[in-house]
């Protein structure tokens, strides 16, 4: 077991810093190609910082922890909300002034409430093929609306300050950095997924169980990183666009990655898991909706709510 919990800790700590490393480097790339800052903020942000769940996920769905892999796509999607999200509001009250994130919020709600629905009877291939489309029109929305954005929109200031844009940087030495991150986080995954799945027949624990926990807020923690130090700095709404991107990528790359890899899985979680990624997702929405910022008050009741997942899944 001392050996199960140590390979579980060290992978956590591989893929916190291999998705840090890869959210850096693809920005900067990203950047030095002159993609416009809107898209990188809501775009490459996004799918940078969901990449851990994404690669743990078709791991996990590949050795057969179809449960594991399910738990821990939804559990992040609740963790980046509940934690991340609360947390970086707990730093300081989060302010969405960017026309660019307001409009990207629907796209990721919609796209997480549609992963839950599918995800009741299992992740067929045809449910896969459903949420593939959803992905392609998603990202479709996500590009036109950050090209849309204005040139000196919010979020691209913010996106030029947290990546430091201004500063050249060498392709080369992102590039570099963004495929060995990449490698890491494989093998990060391996480690994670066999350490997780050894550690729930020792405890006698369900796999969904330790998807939900311990491996969702470990592959959420670089979204939790960069929240809460973009939320130090005052970026505000590239928090917001940061979790409402990963979620969307989540959500459907995730989901299909499950479906395609082992068609018919079946989730093995219960209902209360997928409800509540569906009530604390759309809750923040909510809250952000109503006057544009998200206090500390609901940040808490955020915070509360993961709290209350334990006695749904512990079973």
């Amino acid at each position: 077991m001392i050996a199960d919990v140590a390979g579980l800790v060290i992978s956590l700590v591989v893929l916190v810093v291999g998705g840090d490393q890869f959210v850096i480097g693809v920005g900067r790339l990203a950047a030095s190609l002159r993609v416009r800052p809107t898209v990188v903020g809501a775009v490459v942000g996004g799918f940078g910082t969901s990449l851990p769940e994404l690669i743990v996920a078709g791991v996990a769905t590949a050795r057969g922890s179809e449960q594991l892999a399910v738990g821990s796509l939804v559990g992040s999607i609740v963790a980046n909300v509940s934690l991340a999200l609360a947390v970086a509001a707990m730093v300081a009250p989060v302010r969405v002034d960017s026309r660019t994130i307001r409009r990207e919020a629907p796209l990721s709600v919609a796209s997480v409430l549609l992963f839950g629905l599918l995800a009741v009877g299992g992740l067929s291939r045809a449910e896969g093929i459903a949420m593939a489309v959803g992905l392609v029109v998603a990202l479709g929305g996500l590009l036109v609306n950050a090209r849309l954005g204005p040139a000196r929109d919010v979020l691209a200031l913010e996106t030029e300050d947290f990546f430091e844009t201004r500063t050249p940087h060498h392709p080369g030495v992102e590039v570099t950095r963004t495929v060995l991150s990449v490698g890491v986080m494989v093998v990060g995954a391996e480690l994670l997924v066999g350490s997780a799945s050894a550690l729930a027949g020792r405890l006698g624990l369900a796999e969904g169980f330790v998807g939900l926990t311990l491996v969702a807020v470990g592959t959420s923690a670089p979204v939790m990183a960069t929240s809460i130090q973009a939320a130090r700095r005052g970026d505000h709404d590239l928090v917001v666009g940061n979790v409402l991107g990963s979620n969307l990528f989540i959500a459907l790359a995730g989901g299909a990655t499950v479906a395609f890899v082992r068609s018919g899985s079946s989730i093995g979680i219960g209902l209360p898991p997928l409800f509540l990624m569906a009530g604390v997702t759309a809750a923040s929405w909510g809250f952000m909706a109503r006057g544009s910022r998200l206090h500390r008050s609901e940040a808490a009741l955020l915070l509360a709510a993961y709290a209350a997942t334990i006695p749904f899944v512990a079973r």
